[in-house]
């Protein structure tokens, strides 16, 4: 089954290796790793992460989370920025309206808690987190970033690869969803590696909610910004079977993967 990586450094370290994939298989271990943001990676402290090879790293960040925190990179790894929330983050710089993109800036969000109630009270955060999920299927930002990830994985010498965000639960969990139903995992197998990430999430960022509660921040809109729901991937899947019916469609028509690469990535991926 797959599993949370023993790391100090890294918040939400994951191997998705051991999940089952029709036809008794399962995702090949030790090459397709999630994970929330690489700014504190220290390769002394955490020896394991040197252990697993790591050849690419693919920040699925805005240029704003990138520039605040940028990647410590593993010992021989390449760096490929594919920002899912460009176009989202852009409207929300212009705008000045930090609930426009609060996946890709949860601490702006979280610091004030009476511009937090304006936007995000009263069900409005867990509106906007839906939405979010479903632009991740149709934005034009999120399709470019999800194709170069899908991309790099095909490559032949793409080496076992970790994908990452901020909290590795909104943009790496949507991403790991459609890496497993593209392999043949079921729906309800793609979930359960979507929600297992609660528990690292919650100790992650323990202390911003703290901080927001402690202010007192509405502890409903940080649970609903931060929360880890099935509502949520939910949205996501309803808005890829709407436009596209499923995710070989999907991959193949929304993202512009090619059967040869999926081919590849399956022939690598599956065990």
């Amino acid at each position: 089954m797959p599993q949370q990586v023993d790391v100090s450094t890294i918040i939400n370290f994951r191997d998705l290796g051991g999940i089952p994939l029709v036809g008794n298989s399962a995702v090949r271990p030790g090459l397709l790793l999630r994970s929330g943001q690489l700014d504190r990676l220290d390769p002394q402290a955490d020896p394991a992460v040197a252990a697993l090879g790591i050849h690419t790293v693919v920040d699925l960040r805005t240029e704003h989370e990138r520039r605040e925190r940028p990647d410590r990179l593993p010992d021989g790894a390449r760096l490929i920025v594919a920002d899912v929330m460009a176009a989202m983050a852009g409207t929300a710089s212009q705008q000045g309206s930090p609930e426009n993109a609060a996946p890709a800036r949860l601490e702006t969000v979280l610091g004030n808690p009476a511009t937090a109630e304006e936007y995000l009270g009263d069900g409005k955060a867990e509106k906007l987190m839906g939405d979010t999920y479903r632009a991740f299927v149709t934005s034009a930002s999120a399709c470019h970033a999800y194709r170069l990830l899908l991309t790099t994985l095909a490559e032949p010498d793409c080496g076992p690869l970790l994908f990452h965000c901020t909290a590795g639960k909104d943009r790496t969990g949507w991403a790991a969803t459609v890496i497993l139903l593209l392999l043949g995992a079921d729906v309800s197998a793609a979930e359960r590696e979507y929600l297992a990430v609660v528990p690292a999430v919650r100790a992650a960022f323990a202390p911003h909610v703290d901080r927001f509660t402690a202010a007192g921040g509405n502890p409903d809109i940080a649970d609903a910004i931060l929360g880890v729901r099935p509502a949520y991937l939910a949205a996501a899947l309803e808005e890829m079977h709407r436009v596209h019916g499923d995710v070989e469609s999907y991959v193949r028509d929304g993202l512009g993967i090619p059967d040869t690469a999926v081919d590849r990535i399956r022939a690598r991926c599956i065990a």
